[in-house]
């Protein structure tokens, strides 16, 4: 987890539009799509942003290009009828050890 923080004042234009500098959004990955800014307003004055991504960090792996593959290939072999099913747990296993057997 990077300990660094930001402090600095960023202009609000006319729009209401911000910009962050590029060095925090890259550290808080809110360059990459669909990144969102979580804003709230606190009794005291004090807006809070918070960066939101579409995908939760401990979970981007699932969503790689080369997972995506590996599950869309897992989907044509499950539409292919290409698939075995256990009733149990031990038959699952049994079916390991005729395997490990073969190989």
């Amino acid at each position: 987890m990077s300990t660094a923080e930001f402090h600095g004042y960023v202009s609000v234009q006319r729009r209401g539009v911000i910009a962050l500098p590029a060095e925090l959004r890259q550290r808080l990955h809110l360059d990459e799509p669909g990144a969102q800014l979580e804003v709230t307003e606190r009794p005291d004055g004090v807006v809070e942003l918070r960066p939101s991504l579409p995908v939760p960090a401990d979970q981007a792996w699932f969503w790689t290009e080369r997972w995506q593959q590996r599950e869309r290939e897992v989907d044509e072999h499950v539409a292919a009828g290409e698939v075995t099913t256990f009733d149990t747990g031990e038959d699952f296993l049994a079916h390991v050890d005729r395997l490990d057997e073969s190989s």
